[in-house]
């Protein structure tokens, strides 16, 4: 029986093998076309992993012919670089040397800035992967000398072929033939999350502890319940948090259920709770000002509880700002009295709102009919200035007929 990894034996040996990222390896895939016309540019290839990036840079090399040295870089430093870029002088790198820097977001501005000479000369080709946003990670010099291209998570539909290669491949190894039920198979690549890598091991685990059939329920007692890519402070976790947000602010309590209970399954209760009190400021705002306050106390429900019994008051919160009206006049109102601030207006509060000025000449609007007297209360180079305009909601609209009353 073989000791290498099952995800390394079945590694994909040419574009069509590949499962998943069709709009790369497909038949008029980007970077398909690219290696068929002999051009070869530096490539940033960015994703979840398990999604196939070093599996494409070693078909590429394979392919081009050049010789590929791979380092990742949460463990080489300058000198590992150095030593490739030696290479490019000796018979070794007579084609012409690529190299596969795997997680370039942990090597810092000065180790990425040392890579540029060699790119621009030509000496290196380089494919750096992250599984994080480049546009966030990655030196701008390097991403402006670089084509990017973005991995998706692997379809369920695409797992389940390349688990079947796996399962024949292990039963070669084996002097028992075993099969693994439909089930078990959509199980397996579900678990994966999107992550073919993920699903191979639970393949392997599962073809181990099993008789002669690999089920579903089989799988079950080891596999974790709740899996997918996830962490707390990188791109998967702002893309989460994004969506809950979109999805409010678009009105669907359902795509909104489902980022907030992947969120918080993953375990970020904190990043729930905080963009929930934003949205209900920034989306809802004005058409419904208790939303805030109701957010508020489910956020501390939330809090007081913990988990699991925290996803109750948010699930509550988060269905009630999707299903809300919104308004964001009062974050544009912001945005544009900001703006002029940045332009040095308004330096000068007149005087009569002064107290260095005794207030003279100020009006006390409680003294007046309706509590409302005319008067000027911004800055003279700003006179006249409209930062707020009155949402088209029930509650705003209210409140202008009121105003249009008394100030009329």
């Amino acid at each position: 029986m073989s000791n290498r990894p099952l995800a390394d034996r079945i590694r994909p040996q040419s574009f069509d093998d590949m499962v998943g990222q069709k709009h790369l390896f497909g038949e008029k895939g980007a970077i398909r076309r690219i290696v068929q016309s002999n051009y070869l540019p530096n490539m940033i290839f960015w994703g979840p992993p398990g999604t196939g990036k070093t599996t494409a840079a070693n078909i590429i090399a394979a392919q081009s012919g050049m010789t590929l040295r791979s380092l990742n870089a949460t463990s080489a430093s300058l000198s590992d670089v150095r030593e490739v870029i030696a290479e490019t002088s000796s018979l070794f790198g007579a084609g012409g040397i690529l190299l596969y820097l795997d997680e370039i977001q942990y090597f810092n501005k000065k180790q990425q800035q040392s890579l540029l000479e060699y790119m621009e000369d030509g000496r290196i080709t380089l494919i750096a992967s992250t599984t994080e946003n480049p546009h966030l990670y990655v030196y701008n010099a390097i991403i402006s000398r670089s084509a990017t291209f973005e991995f998706k998570s692997v379809t369920t539909e695409d797992i389940i072929p390349a688990l079947k290669r796996a399962l024949d491949i292990l039963n070669e190894d084996s002097s028992v033939k075993k099969t693994a039920d439909d089930d078990a198979l959509l199980y397996i690549a579900e678990i994966g999350a999107g992550d073919v890598r993920r699903s191979l091991n639970y393949l392997e685990n599962a073809y181990h502890v099993s008789d002669e059939v690999i089920t579903a329920e089989g799988v079950k007692t080891f596999a974790p319940k709740v899996v997918g890519t996830f962490d707390k402070s990188g791109t998967v976790h702002y893309d989460i948090l994004s969506g809950i947000q979109k999805s409010i602010r678009g009105s669907d309590p359902d795509a909104t259920i489902f980022y907030v209970a992947k969120a918080l399954e993953g375990g970020d209760l904190i990043g729930v709770c905080r963009r929930l009190q934003v949205i209900a400021s920034e989306d809802i705002g004005l058409a419904y000002p208790q939303a805030a306050s109701i957010v508020r106390a489910c956020v501390q429900s939330a809090f007081d509880l913990g988990m699991p019994e925290a996803r109750i008051p948010l699930a509550n919160a988060a269905i009630m700002l999707a299903t809300a009206p919104k308004s964001n006049s009062a974050y544009l109102a912001y945005a544009a009295a900001a703006e002029d601030i940045e332009k040095g207006k308004g330096q000068n509060i007149p005087d009569h709102m002064r107290p260095s000025n005794r207030y003279d000449n100020y009006k006390y609007p409680h003294d007046y009919p309706g509590h409302y007297v005319k008067q000027q209360y911004l800055p003279d180079d700003l006179r006249g200035a409209k930062y707020y305009e009155y949402g088209e909601n029930k509650t705003e609209q209210a409140a202008k007929a009121y105003w249009d009353k008394i100030k009329k």
